[in-house]
């Protein structure tokens, strides 16, 4: 079920106000990149929380307690709408932070434009989908997906070492090629026509599954279908910005700072950026 709308007409105001986007860490910056895309004219305020990556392992209590601590920074920041960028918090604290956020803001998920996207492309067809163990384990894809009545066959596969992978940056090499192969070749995966990549580092080695595939199987990225998802959802609720005379300016914050992610969100922008640090826990 997707996130309540506004109801009647808004102050102007509030579609001035920035989009707040928070995963783990680098991954999250694939959808935040497709949405500064699709969205040229919104401002970004993106929380990597680097002090506690991966969220796959985590217990759904820390999740839920992070993505708390999150949300009181972006609000904060009056973000109109705050994006759970990671399918892990997307599982284990979408509700309890839609909850939490009240009025303030509107929440919407990374799960939801998938499952839709999904449902309508391949009813009555068969769909793997890797994942943290967090998202795997939930088996949110697989209720929101047999809810639909559409046909489709979920099999899923937990990929725990493809996350850390990539936040290390092993991949495009012979190493993470191998562990790609492994998960890939598991029969949980066999005859799918689709695989999810639900975990938003994946786009990352989305080149790697394709050429194991070889144009066999579709591998979605899900930062596209998100990222269209927030451009409806933000015209019809009267939320969109108005282009302005520049581009808006981003800003980046990590609980734990880092050389590398400060350059893998310079890389992932095409500008220069500067990272804030803010301890979610002095």
């Amino acid at each position: 079920m997707l996130s309540t709308p506004f109801i009647g007409i808004l102050p102007m105001h509030l579609t001035t106000r920035p989009i707040g986007v928070f995963d783990s860490g680098i991954g999250g910056l694939t959808v935040a990149r497709a949405v500064a895309r699709e969205l040229p004219h919104e401002r970004l305020v993106y929380f990597g929380d680097t002090a506690h990556l991966p969220y796959g392992d985590k217990s759904t209590a820390a999740i839920q307690a992070y993505s708390v601590k999150i949300c009181d920074l972006l609000l904060k920041q009056q973000c109109k709408v705050i994006l759970i960028a990671c399918n892990s918090a997307s599982a284990a604290a979408y509700e309890l932070v839609r909850e939490y956020v009240g009025s303030k803001a509107r929440v919407l998920n990374v799960i939801d434009p998938i499952v839709a996207h999904v449902g309508a492309a391949y009813a009555g067809r068969t769909v793997g989908l890797i994942g943290t163990k967090q998202t795997v384990n939930s088996n949110v894809y697989r209720k929101k997906i047999d809810d639909l009545d559409a046909g489709v066959q979920l099999q899923s596969l937990a990929t725990p070492l493809l996350a850390p992978m990539i936040e290390e940056g092993f991949f495009a090499n012979t190493i993470s090629d191998s562990i790609i192969r492994s998960y890939l070749t598991n029969p949980a995966l066999a005859d799918i026509e689709a695989l999810v990549l639900a975990c938003t580092h994946y786009p990352l080695i989305k080149k790697q599954i394709a050429a194991y595939y070889q144009d066999a199987v579709e591998v979605l990225d899900a930062s596209d279908v998100v990222a269209a998802h927030v451009k409806k959802y933000l015209e019809e609720n009267q939320l969109a910005a108005q282009p302005g005379p520049t581009a808006p300016t981003h800003h980046f914050y990590v609980s734990d700072f880092t050389r590398s992610f400060e350059e893998s969100t310079r890389i992932f922008f095409e500008r220069e950026v500067h990272l804030e640090h803010y301890p979610l826990w002095e």
